[in-house]
This record gives structure tokens, sequence and C-alpha cells, in this order.
């Protein structure tokens, strides 16, 4: 495949010429202009932060591209996916609440904020995946469906489970419903928890496979829920309908899966129609903007990054992350000691998560279809 191109801006501002100004040529440079906006509907895929966490993007960098969108003609909204965890983000009341105490809302950003798939996560489509491997389908918040243009507008960072957030990260997982993300994450097979199950029943109501039993012969106290596994089909709806956090996954995919799945999941959602993708590498933390804390970052701030492809995009944040000075007084610069001792440094996103491998991700991107891990970076002043 030949290489992309990635256009990249760094953080330096002259007086009298913001970041903000810069991120606005950045984006006119790699040509978000040839796509036609005219009265079309602009999902612009963004992470709103979980409440406590203070690395996710500020909601002035979502502002610069929803006017830019605007002023091309189109309509856009900011939107994200319900979680599947139990936090300040898994069904919609809450999200929004989430979005607007980290200071998202009309009055900052010019445009709405839509959960993409409806107030407990159910409100979803069955996307084919082109390509896909270990997903046919993948199930997508349908908001982010019926836009006709997809932006995605990305922190980038380090993660736990992938070795790295970006644009691939941020688009699959992201926009996964909950039913998607339990593909992702596991076999989509959850469990529910005796000691918080009340027994109400409101579970049984969502399950359309009749899966969820509840124990008739206990004799004593109130009888409790049980998921069948050979019926379950692992819709999630189960877990948003539940009022009491009693069921969740319990089981993981392994992190080269979860990482094939996540490019697959972004393949659905990007195949057939125009997409443009930007990645701002500032507070580099090592762990998702889905942790209710942010630790210290391990880098000095980059840059922003900007193009239609969004492998080459997540590749070239990737070098440049491992081409920076680790910080000395973040987690990178203990790992990575450890680490130097035996073997010396191979890369900062592989020594802070040494138990996945970033590189799965990309790879899997390639080869179905989705972008190039090769690309030519262009400098924008």
């Amino acid at each position: 495949m030949p290489a992309s191109k990635v256009y990249f801006t760094d953080m330096r501002c002259k007086v009298g010429d913001s970041l903000l100004d810069k991120l606005n040529r950045l984006i006119q440079k790699a040509g978000i202009e040839q796509i036609d906006f005219n009265q079309k509907y602009v999902a612009i895929k963004i992470h709103f932060g979980e409440p406590g966490n203070l690395a996710f993007l500020r909601p002035n960098f979502a502002k610069v591209v929803a006017d830019k969108i605007k002023a091309l003609g189109g309509k856009p909204f900011l939107t994200d996916s319900n979680t599947l965890y139990v936090g300040r983000r898994n069904n919609a009341l809450v999200h929004m609440d989430a979005a607007f105490e980290n200071g998202y809302s009309p009055l900052s950003t010019g445009c709405q904020n839509i959960i993409a798939d409806g107030l407990k996560g159910t409100d979803d489509v069955d996307v084919p995946v082109p390509g896909g491997i270990y997903c046919k389908t993948a199930k997508i918040g349908r908001a982010i469906m019926d836009a006709d243009i997809v932006i995605s507008l990305n922190h980038f960072k380090g993660h736990e489970g992938t070795g790295f957030g970006g644009a691939l990260k941020n688009l699959g997982m992201g926009s996964g419903s909950r039913g998607g993300k339990m593909i992702m994450h596991n076999d989509g097979k959850p469990t529910v928890d005796q000691n918080e199950c009340t027994g109400c029943k409101g579970c049984t109501k969502f399950c359309n496979q009749n899966a969820i039993l509840f124990d008739a012969a206990k004799k004593a106290g109130t009888a409790k829920a049980v998921i069948d596994h050979n019926l379950c089909v692992g819709c999630g709806r189960c877990i948003g309908a539940c009022n009491f956090h009693a069921i969740s996954n319990d089981s993981s995919s392994s992190n080269a899966a979860l990482n094939c799945k996540i490019a697959e999941f972004t393949q659905a959602v990007v195949h057939g129609r125009p997409n443009f993708h930007i990645n701002v590498v500032n507070q580099v933390s090592p762990y998702c903007d889905c942790h209710g804390e942010s630790d210290a970052p391990i880098v000095p701030d980059i840059g922003i990054f900007a193009g239609f492809d969004p492998v080459a995009l997540d590749k070239a944040c990737i070098d440049a992350v491992n081409a920076a000075p680790a910080i000395a007084t973040s987690i990178i610069s203990e790992r990575e000691q450890t680490h130097k001792d035996s073997h010396g440094h191979a890369d900062h996103l592989t020594d802070i998560h040494p138990t996945t491998d970033w590189q799965t991700q990309i790879s899997h991107a390639e080869k179905i279809g989705l972008g190039s891990g090769t690309y030519e970076l262009i400098t924008v002043k």
C-alpha cells in the first residue's frame, strides 16, 4: 500500500498566533475542504473524558473543527457511545452530565452533543465489516451511522489494553454500542454479581433470548438472576437495563484480538463515506481517558497531526512519541529504567505496557485495507 500523507504542526506559537489558529490551518492544508459538507450531517467522534481525568481534549479544539464544518455548509455534532464499564458515562444521562462538566456544551463548541447509542447503549446498527476476519458485522451507535460524514478528533495517549489510543481506538471502540464493546472485549457473555442483584427481574424485559433465569428453587431470600450463556447472544442490553450495576462482562479477549477487533470496527465506521482524522498529541498520559484520573504525561507535548488515513495518522503519532524524550517525573522513566537493565529501550509505549503489542492494531488495519502504516509527513507552520 502506498504511503499516505500526514500533516503536522508543532505546539510552538508566535505572539498573536494561537494553537487554535494553527489547527485551523492544519486541517485546511490536510484537505478537509475536499469533502462536500453542504447540508450534510457530520459526526465529530470525540471522547468527552471521564470526570476526574484532566488529560482529555479541551473543547476549544472541537469548536475549531465544528466552526470549519459549519463554514463549509455542514451540520456538525459531537458524539460518543456509552461505556461498557460502570462509571460516569455508562448511560446517556450521566454521559451528557459528564460532557457538560468537562466543558463540552453548545455554548463552548458551537454544536450539540449526541450520545450515539441512545439512553442505555442499545440503539445500534449491525454494520458490515469489509475484509473482517474476527467480525463480519460490527454493532455501531446509530447516530454515528446516520451521519453522512465522520470526523475523528482524538487525544493520542497510551493505553493499557492496546498500547496506544488514537484515531483507530476512538473510532473503533468509541463508536461501538454496548453490544459492540462486548464483542471487542470478549465473547459477549455477561454475568451477574449475585451480591448486587436484587431480584427485581427488570433485566428480563430486555432479553429477547430468554437467557436470564432466576433460581426459583431458592427457599430463603430473593431469587437472583443467572445468565445462560448457551442462549445469550451478547447484545449487552441487560447491562444497561440493570439499575443496580449487577451485570457486567467478566472475561476479556487477548490484547491481540482486541486490537484486531478495534481495527475492524473502525473499518465498519468509515467505509463507504467521507472521513477525516485529527490527533492531538499533548498531555500524553500512559492510560486511557476513560480513567477517572490522569497520570503525568510521559513525553513533552508534540503537536497536532491530521489526514484522511487513520492508520497512517496513528503510526506517525506512535513514531513521534517514541522519538521524544521521556519525562523523568512520569511512569515511563520508572518502567524504562527497569527494562534498560536487561534489554535497553525498545519503545515508550511497549515499555509502559509490555503485555500488549501496539503493532498488532496497525498491521491488522493494513491487512483489511483500512489504511497504510507508511506515511509522508508534511509540516505546516
